[in-house]
């Protein structure tokens, strides 16, 4: 094969630029055919590269913070001010510096996602110079510094930095990502006659083409193969069962990130590794808690602190509703229904009953014109007041205020069960089901006529296990009250 083309210092040149990200966008170009790897490797090495930016980004930080203050001072002084008066403008900036760079060193500010996501970048710079701000002021307050310190020149010039931070991030990010692709790191992929696997922005590599064999005993052939590996970040082997411990031993030996393709893995989930050295053996993660206690515990006292006042406060509302309840035909005030909780477990929840007839597994969803539903148990279904009686399944700890919303168990998407539909439907029980969700707040809510309908909601449900705080809990339950009154509600 002919040797990959390079540039004047050894690297590819610009023409073999796209080699490095064959599969940029599926269909944009054909995967090209990546030539025998020289020397110098296939691509350039990115570490140095990452290095140098991780010092450029801390340089320019200390610029834009002392340019940001001193600026400030200056404009605010303008030419009546004396020299004395704007180092004291200026003392506040200097102050802040060490303490920002010592949390923003400590938080990941400049890291590796740092440098190709302007958001995440943003994130942490803007946190470090929050930090440092409420300790700098903390520290003054007890040295008794703070006359000293100008706070509208302080306010202005902390408040210029935090935007200059962004700024330069967005442009950072974007020029790195032209220049190194968008993970700002060099992956190799080694096809060895296990299943398919493609990997956009990486090298692709057929190891029976180059002649790329994980033999041990083999010198040449494990010099040829550092050759592949020279400058990469990761590299991942995509091989049968039998030569997984051959190609194992030679990247444990490779001093880089090396992985070995596993569908199993995939297939069920795994998470992660566990070795058991007593026994001899290893075992797949498949499963975690999605909370830890103290964010178990922040969950519980928040609802208690809600669903208390909330009682206490509807209480005239819900006698009311009984009393209409029971003077509409005579029946029954609540609505029990047996649903599944948090870890798969069954519980009752509790409604004010709407409807004439009692529907115990969910077959039946309510639709606009059902005849079932009584005067007022429309007017409750419209406005989400059926809904109130929960509020007991919290104090009882069966639901939380905000969570996956729990399903009847004989609900249908289409023709097909709930859990039917995708394989994945049972992760949402990891949390305590909940009145509202983000789900709800989405309009992903009434009646499950196509099996898309209860795939979006079953997206929107894992989105939040993912990404859980008790800050999102408070934003949806605001969002809750924009769609308390909904067209969906039949």
């Amino acid at each position: 094969m002919d040797d990959l083309v390079q540039s004047r210092d050894g690297s590819p040149s610009e023409a073999d630029n796209a080699l490095i990200y064959p599969l940029a966008r599926a269909g944009e170009r054909p995967e090209r055919r990546i030539p025998r790897a020289p020397e110098a490797g296939l691509a350039r090495s990115l570490e140095r590269r990452r290095l140098q930016a991780y010092i450029g980004m801390l340089i320019v930080d200390m610029l834009v913070l002392n340019a940001s203050f001193a600026g400030c001072a200056l404009i605010y002084l303008g030419g009546t001010g004396s020299a004395a008066a704007v180092q004291d403008g200026l003392l506040p900036g200097h102050l802040l510096l060490p303490i920002y760079l010592t949390i923003a060193l400590f938080n990941g500010s400049y890291s590796r996602s740092c440098l190709v996501d302007w958001v995440c970048a943003s994130k942490k710079a803007i946190l470090a110079l929050v930090v440092s701000g409420f300790v700098l002021n903390f520290l003054a307050f007890f040295a008794k510094m703070n006359e000293q310190f100008s706070r509208l020149i302080f306010l202005v010039a902390f408040v210029t930095t935090g935007v200059l931070f962004v700024v330069f991030r967005i442009a950072l990010a974007r020029f790195l990502i032209s220049r190194w692709g968008p993970t700002a790191v060099n992956t190799l992929v080694i096809g060895a006659g296990g299943p398919p696997f493609r990997l956009y922005h990486a090298y692709h590599v057929d190891a029976h083409e180059h002649a790329l064999r994980p033999d041990v005993g083999d010198p040449v052939a494990l010099d040829r193969l550092a050759k592949y590996l020279r400058n990469m970040d990761r590299v991942i082997v995509s091989c049968p069962s039998e030569t997984r411990h051959a190609w194992a031993e030679v990247l444990k030996g490779s001093g880089i990130q090396g992985e070995i393709v596993d569908r199993l893995t995939y297939e069920i989930g795994a998470l992660g590794v566990e070795h058991h050295d007593g026994a001899g053996m290893s075992s797949l993660r498949v499963s975690i808690g999605h909370l830890g206690m103290r964010a178990r515990g922040t969950k519980r006292l928040f609802d208690l602190g809600l669903t208390i006042p909330a009682l206490i406060v509807l209480s005239p509302l819900l006698a009311l509703c009984a009393v209409l309840i029971k003077l509409e035909d005579g029946g029954p005030i609540l609505f029990r229904q047996r649903r599944m909780g948090r870890g798969n477990r069954f519980f009752d929840i509790y409604k004010f009953r709407s409807m004439r007839e009692a529907d115990e597994d969910g077959e039946r969803s309510a639709s606009r014109d059902d005849e079932r539903i009584t005067r007022i148990g429309r007017f409750m279904r419209r406005t989400s007041i059926d809904e109130l009686p929960q509020l007991i399944n919290v104090l009882l700890g069966d639901m939380s205020l905000v969570g996956p919303r729990p399903h009847a168990l004989g609900s249908q998407a289409g023709s097909k069960l709930f859990w039917q539909v995708d394989r994945k439907y049972w992760q949402r029980h990891s949390l305590r089901p909940g009145i509202t969700g983000l789900a709800q707040v989405r309009g992903l809510r009434g009646a499950t006529d196509t099996e898309r309908d209860l795939s979006e909601r079953l997206g929107a449900d894992l989105e939040y296990l993912r990404q859980w705080s008790i800050w999102q809990d408070i934003l949806i339950l605001f969002a809750t009250v924009r769609v308390l009154v909904h067209d969906r509600a039949f």
